[in-house]
Protein backbone atom coordinates (compact mmCIF):
# COMPACT_ATOMS: atom_id res chain seq x y z
CA UNK A 1 0.00 0.00 0.00
CA UNK A 2 1.46 3.34 -1.06
CA UNK A 3 -0.04 6.44 0.52
CA UNK A 4 1.13 9.48 -1.41
CA UNK A 5 0.73 13.21 -1.65
CA UNK A 6 2.11 15.31 -4.50
CA UNK A 7 1.74 18.93 -5.56
CA UNK A 8 3.84 19.22 -8.71
CA UNK A 9 4.42 15.56 -9.54
CA UNK A 10 7.77 14.69 -7.95
CA UNK A 11 6.27 12.53 -5.23
CA UNK A 12 3.67 11.05 -7.59
CA UNK A 13 6.50 9.88 -9.86
CA UNK A 14 8.33 8.38 -6.87
CA UNK A 15 5.15 6.70 -5.59
CA UNK A 16 4.58 5.09 -8.97
CA UNK A 17 8.11 3.66 -8.98
CA UNK A 18 7.62 2.17 -5.53
CA UNK A 19 4.14 0.85 -6.28
CA UNK A 20 5.28 -0.84 -9.47
CA UNK A 21 8.39 -2.32 -7.83
CA UNK A 22 6.49 -3.92 -4.95
CA UNK A 23 3.12 -4.53 -6.57
CA UNK A 24 1.35 -2.18 -4.17
CA UNK A 25 -1.60 0.05 -4.99
CA UNK A 26 -1.41 3.83 -4.79
CA UNK A 27 -3.76 5.74 -2.49
CA UNK A 28 -4.02 9.52 -2.70
CA UNK A 29 -3.79 11.12 0.73
CA UNK A 30 -5.57 14.25 -0.54
CA UNK A 31 -8.50 12.20 -1.83
CA UNK A 32 -8.74 10.12 1.34
CA UNK A 33 -8.82 13.17 3.59
CA UNK A 34 -12.07 14.20 1.91
CA UNK A 35 -13.80 11.14 3.34
CA UNK A 36 -16.20 12.03 6.19
CA UNK A 37 -15.11 9.28 8.58
CA UNK A 38 -13.18 10.43 11.62
CA UNK A 39 -10.92 7.38 11.32
CA UNK A 40 -9.56 6.25 7.97
CA UNK A 41 -9.11 2.47 8.15
CA UNK A 42 -7.20 0.22 5.77
CA UNK A 43 -6.82 -3.56 6.08
CA UNK A 44 -3.34 -5.01 5.61
CA UNK A 45 -2.19 -8.32 4.23
CA UNK A 46 0.31 -10.24 6.31
CA UNK A 47 2.96 -9.81 3.61
CA UNK A 48 2.16 -6.20 2.78
CA UNK A 49 4.60 -3.31 2.81
CA UNK A 50 3.32 0.18 3.60
CA UNK A 51 4.86 3.32 2.12
CA UNK A 52 4.29 7.01 2.69
CA UNK A 53 5.58 9.10 -0.23
CA UNK A 54 5.41 12.87 0.04
CA UNK A 55 7.32 16.14 -0.42
CA UNK A 56 9.24 17.90 2.33
CA UNK A 57 7.62 21.23 3.20
CA UNK A 58 9.67 23.52 5.43
CA UNK A 59 11.87 20.64 6.65
CA UNK A 60 9.02 18.37 7.65
CA UNK A 61 6.29 16.25 6.07
CA UNK A 62 3.74 18.08 3.96
CA UNK A 63 0.93 19.21 6.27
CA UNK A 64 -1.64 16.89 4.72
CA UNK A 65 0.53 13.88 5.52
CA UNK A 66 0.49 14.47 9.27
CA UNK A 67 -3.24 15.28 9.12
CA UNK A 68 -3.80 11.97 7.37
CA UNK A 69 -1.73 9.99 9.87
CA UNK A 70 -3.71 11.52 12.74
CA UNK A 71 -6.83 9.81 11.32
CA UNK A 72 -5.14 6.61 10.15
CA UNK A 73 -5.82 3.07 11.33
CA UNK A 74 -4.13 0.02 9.82
CA UNK A 75 -6.33 -3.00 10.44
CA UNK A 76 -4.56 -6.34 10.94
CA UNK A 77 -1.31 -4.46 11.51
CA UNK A 78 1.20 -6.92 12.94
CA UNK A 79 4.42 -4.97 12.56
CA UNK A 80 4.44 -5.16 8.75
CA UNK A 81 7.28 -2.95 7.47
CA UNK A 82 6.39 0.72 7.09
CA UNK A 83 8.60 3.12 5.15
CA UNK A 84 8.62 6.84 4.42
CA UNK A 85 10.06 8.24 1.19
CA UNK A 86 10.24 12.01 1.03
CA UNK A 87 11.18 14.08 -2.00
CA UNK A 88 13.18 17.21 -1.38
CA UNK A 89 14.99 19.89 -3.33
CA UNK A 90 18.02 19.88 -1.07
CA UNK A 91 17.69 18.42 2.45
CA UNK A 92 15.03 17.20 4.85
CA UNK A 93 15.93 18.27 8.37
CA UNK A 94 14.17 16.10 10.95
CA UNK A 95 11.38 14.94 8.66
CA UNK A 96 12.29 11.36 9.61
CA UNK A 97 11.85 12.06 13.32
CA UNK A 98 8.57 13.88 12.77
CA UNK A 99 7.23 10.92 10.79
CA UNK A 100 8.43 8.47 13.43
CA UNK A 101 6.56 10.30 16.19
CA UNK A 102 3.40 10.83 14.14
CA UNK A 103 3.14 7.14 13.29
CA UNK A 104 4.09 6.02 16.80
CA UNK A 105 1.06 7.91 18.12
CA UNK A 106 -1.06 5.59 15.96
CA UNK A 107 0.77 2.49 17.19
CA UNK A 108 2.72 2.09 13.96
CA UNK A 109 6.47 1.54 13.83
CA UNK A 110 8.40 3.33 11.09
CA UNK A 111 11.13 1.05 9.80
CA UNK A 112 13.09 3.57 7.73
CA UNK A 113 12.86 6.99 6.12
CA UNK A 114 14.47 7.68 2.75
CA UNK A 115 14.94 10.94 0.90
CA UNK A 116 15.08 11.49 -2.83
CA UNK A 117 16.46 14.71 -4.25
CA UNK A 118 14.23 16.17 -6.94
CA UNK A 119 13.92 19.61 -8.59
CA UNK A 120 13.05 22.50 -6.28
CA UNK A 121 9.53 23.89 -6.59
CA UNK A 122 8.89 26.14 -3.57
CA UNK A 123 8.67 29.71 -4.84
CA UNK A 124 6.34 31.40 -2.36
CA UNK A 125 9.02 33.07 -0.24
CA UNK A 126 11.95 35.25 -1.08
CA UNK A 127 15.21 33.35 -1.09
CA UNK A 128 13.56 30.23 -2.53
CA UNK A 129 12.97 29.30 -6.15
CA UNK A 130 13.15 26.69 -8.85
CA UNK A 131 16.47 25.26 -9.97
CA UNK A 132 18.23 26.53 -13.05
CA UNK A 133 17.55 24.32 -16.11
CA UNK A 134 20.87 22.45 -15.91
CA UNK A 135 20.39 21.57 -12.22
CA UNK A 136 16.77 20.57 -12.81
CA UNK A 137 17.74 18.22 -15.63
CA UNK A 138 20.63 16.77 -13.63
CA UNK A 139 18.33 15.95 -10.71
CA UNK A 140 15.74 14.35 -12.99
CA UNK A 141 18.44 12.31 -14.74
CA UNK A 142 19.84 11.05 -11.42
CA UNK A 143 16.47 10.20 -9.84
CA UNK A 144 15.83 6.77 -11.46
CA UNK A 145 19.14 5.35 -10.22
CA UNK A 146 18.67 6.85 -6.76
CA UNK A 147 15.19 5.44 -6.28
CA UNK A 148 16.40 2.17 -7.78
CA UNK A 149 18.99 1.93 -5.00
CA UNK A 150 16.33 2.63 -2.38
CA UNK A 151 14.03 -0.03 -3.81
CA UNK A 152 16.90 -2.54 -3.90
CA UNK A 153 17.79 -1.83 -0.27
CA UNK A 154 14.18 -2.36 0.83
CA UNK A 155 13.80 -5.52 -1.23
CA UNK A 156 17.08 -7.00 0.06
CA UNK A 157 16.54 -5.92 3.64
CA UNK A 158 19.66 -3.78 3.77
CA UNK A 159 19.43 -1.01 6.40
CA UNK A 160 21.46 1.39 4.25
CA UNK A 161 20.34 4.96 4.96
CA UNK A 162 19.51 7.11 1.95
CA UNK A 163 18.54 10.24 3.81
CA UNK A 164 19.89 13.81 3.74
CA UNK A 165 19.41 15.68 7.00
CA UNK A 166 21.36 18.80 6.02
CA UNK A 167 22.83 21.54 8.18
CA UNK A 168 21.17 22.95 11.31
CA UNK A 169 18.26 20.46 11.28
CA UNK A 170 17.12 21.46 14.78
CA UNK A 171 16.72 25.08 13.73
CA UNK A 172 14.96 24.17 10.50
CA UNK A 173 12.58 21.51 11.79
CA UNK A 174 12.04 22.62 15.39
CA UNK A 175 11.92 26.40 14.91
CA UNK A 176 11.25 27.32 11.27
CA UNK A 177 8.76 24.53 10.55
CA UNK A 178 6.41 25.31 13.49
CA UNK A 179 6.42 28.96 12.43
CA UNK A 180 5.62 27.87 8.86
CA UNK A 181 2.73 25.69 10.03
CA UNK A 182 1.32 28.41 12.29
CA UNK A 183 1.73 31.55 10.22
CA UNK A 184 2.17 30.50 6.57
CA UNK A 185 -0.13 27.50 6.07
CA UNK A 186 -3.61 28.87 5.41
CA UNK A 187 -2.34 32.28 4.38
CA UNK A 188 -3.85 33.49 1.13
CA UNK A 189 -1.80 35.80 -1.05
CA UNK A 190 -2.65 34.16 -4.36
CA UNK A 191 -4.26 36.09 -7.16
CA UNK A 192 -4.85 35.64 -10.87
CA UNK A 193 -3.63 38.12 -13.46
CA UNK A 194 -5.40 39.20 -16.63
CA UNK A 195 -3.67 36.29 -18.37
CA UNK A 196 -6.16 33.91 -16.71
CA UNK A 197 -8.19 31.94 -19.27
CA UNK A 198 -10.76 30.63 -16.75
CA UNK A 199 -9.76 27.04 -17.52
CA UNK A 200 -10.38 25.98 -13.91
CA UNK A 201 -7.33 23.72 -13.70
CA UNK A 202 -6.14 25.40 -10.49
CA UNK A 203 -9.39 24.47 -8.74
CA UNK A 204 -9.20 20.89 -10.03
CA UNK A 205 -5.65 20.26 -8.80
CA UNK A 206 -6.04 21.94 -5.39
CA UNK A 207 -5.79 19.10 -2.85
CA UNK A 208 -7.84 20.88 -0.20
CA UNK A 209 -10.43 22.35 -2.60
CA UNK A 210 -9.85 25.88 -1.35
CA UNK A 211 -9.99 27.38 -4.86
CA UNK A 212 -13.33 28.26 -6.41
CA UNK A 213 -14.15 30.00 -9.68
CA UNK A 214 -16.12 33.20 -9.25
CA UNK A 215 -17.23 34.87 -12.43
CA UNK A 216 -14.72 32.65 -14.22
CA UNK A 217 -11.75 33.71 -12.08
CA UNK A 218 -10.14 31.71 -9.28
CA UNK A 219 -10.58 32.82 -5.68
CA UNK A 220 -8.60 31.27 -2.83
CA UNK A 221 -10.01 30.43 0.58
CA UNK A 222 -8.16 30.10 3.87
CA UNK A 223 -7.31 26.37 3.75
CA UNK A 224 -4.17 26.61 1.59
CA UNK A 225 -1.42 24.14 2.55
CA UNK A 226 1.27 25.78 0.38
CA UNK A 227 1.64 22.78 -1.95
CA UNK A 228 2.17 25.15 -4.95
CA UNK A 229 0.17 22.91 -7.30
CA UNK A 230 -1.97 25.77 -8.60
CA UNK A 231 0.78 28.27 -9.33
CA UNK A 232 3.03 25.73 -11.05
CA UNK A 233 0.34 23.94 -13.07
CA UNK A 234 -1.41 27.02 -14.46
CA UNK A 235 -0.95 26.66 -18.24
CA UNK A 236 -1.12 30.43 -18.76
CA UNK A 237 1.23 31.26 -15.85
CA UNK A 238 -1.53 33.58 -14.72
CA UNK A 239 -1.20 32.95 -10.96
CA UNK A 240 0.98 35.02 -8.68
CA UNK A 241 1.56 34.96 -4.94
CA UNK A 242 2.07 38.23 -3.14
CA UNK A 243 4.91 39.95 -4.95
CA UNK A 244 6.13 36.73 -6.61
CA UNK A 245 6.05 37.73 -10.26
CA UNK A 246 6.17 35.97 -13.59
CA UNK A 247 9.97 36.10 -13.60
CA UNK A 248 9.99 33.45 -10.86
CA UNK A 249 10.32 29.96 -12.28
CA UNK A 250 7.64 27.34 -12.57
CA UNK A 251 8.06 23.56 -12.39
CA UNK A 252 5.98 20.44 -13.05
CA UNK A 253 7.49 16.98 -13.19
CA UNK A 254 7.65 15.95 -16.84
Amino acid sequence: MVFYFSGTGNSLWAARQVGEAFGERLISIADELRRPEATLAYPLRDDERVFFVFPVHSWGPAVLVTRFIARLRLDRYRDQPVYALCTCGDNCGYTDRIMHKALARRGIRLAQTYSLQMPNNYILMKGFGTDDPATEQAKLAAAPALIGDIIADIRDGRPTPHYTTGNKPWLKSRVVRPLFCRFVVGRNEFHATDACTSCGLCAKVCPVQTIALRDGRPAWGDACVQCTACIHRCPARAIEYGDIKQGQGRYVHP
